[in-house]
C-alpha cells in the first residue's frame, strides 16, 4: 500500500480487525468508529501534530510509519516510538483534555484512520461504558512505559535491544504473529533506547553473528525468534 491507498469499508474493517484492542471492543463501538472515522494520507516527513497542539482525536496507522518524539531547542530529538500498522495512538489527550504531549510525523508515506475528538466525545456521552475500553488502550501503553523505565535502569544494553526488537515485532503488545522484518534504522533504535549508535551497531552485529537476525538497509530481519528471545531473557548478572 501507499499513501494513495483508499480502502473501502470491508477493507478498512479487515485492517482495523488486525488490532487486538479494536477486536476486543464491543461490536457497536467498532461500528461507530468505522462509520465516523476517516482515512487520511501523509507524505514522508509531514507533521501530524506537535507538542502543545489541541487534541484532535484518535489515530490508527493503517500503512507506513509514524514517529512519536520530542525535540530540544537545539534540535536534538528524543524518539519515543515508531508506530507501525495496525496500532492506535493519541489517547492520552482524550482522558485529560490537555494538549498533545509529543510530536508526531510520518516517517514515510503513510495512511492513517482518524476519529475526531468531537466524535469520541459524543460517543462517550451516549455510552459512558466505552471509557473502560479506551482505558485499556491507555493502560497497555502505561505498562510498556513502566517496563521500559525498569529495563533502562536494570538491564544491560544487549538484553534491552533484544527485548525492544521483540516488542516491535509483536506490535507493542498486540497479540498475533510476529513481524519478521522491522523497518527501523539503527539510529532510530539507538534514540528509542537512549544508547549510542555505536553500541546499537555492536549489539546488532553480535546478534547477527549468533544467528538471531540479519541486518539490511534501514531494516532488521529476525531470522530466529527463539534465539532472540533467549538473548532477551539473559540473566542481567551475566551481562
Amino acid at each position: 500500500m501507499t499513501a494513495s491507498f483508499s480502502p473501502n469499508e470491508n477493507e478498512l474493517t479487515a485492517l482495523l480487525a488486525r488490532s487486538a484492542w479494536f477486536r476486543s471492543a464491543p461490536a457497536d463501538m467498532q461500528a461507530q468508529l468505522i462509520e465516523a472515522g476517516r482515512v487520511e494520507c501523509l507524505v514522508a516527513g509531514q507533521r501530524l501534530f506537535t507538542r502543545g497542539d489541541t487534541d484532535d482525536g484518535l489515530y490508527c496507522v493503517l500503512d507506513g510509519l509514524v514517529r512519536i518524539g520530542a525535540a530540544s531547542s537545539a534540535g536534538k530529538e528524543a524518539l519515543l516510538a515508531v508506530i507501525e500498522p495496525v496500532n492506535w495512538f493519541g489517547e492520552i489527550a482524550l482522558f485529560d483534555n490537555r494538549p498533545r504531549t509529543h510530536n508526531a510525523y510520518a516517517e514515510r508515506d503513510s495512511v492513517l484512520f482518524h476519529v475526531t475528538r468531537a466524535v469520541l466525545a459524543a460517543m462517550l456521552e451516549r455510552t459512558p461504558a466505552y471509557w473502560h475500553v479506551f482505558g485499556l488502550l491507555l493502560t497497555q501503553k502505561l505498562r510498556l512505559a513502566f517496563e521500559a523505565i525498569e529495563e533502562a535502569a536494570l538491564l544491560p544494553a544487549a538484553q534491552r535491544v533484544a527485548r525492544r526488537l521483540l516488542l516491535m515485532a509483536g506490535g507493542y503488545g498486540e497479540p498475533g504473529a510476529l513481524r519478521r522484518v522491522l523497518k527501523v534504522p539503527q539510529e532510530d533504535l539507538a534514540m528509542m533506547l537512549a544508547l549510542s549508535r555505536q553500541t546499537i551497531n555492536q549489539v546488532l552485529k553480535q546478534f547477527e553473528t549468533q544467528g538471531a537476525l540479519k541486518l539490511g538497509y534501514a531494516e532488521i530481519e529476525i531470522t530466529d525468534v527463539k534465539k532472540l528471545g533467549a538473548l532477551a531473557e539473559l540473566d542481567p548478572a551475566a551481562g
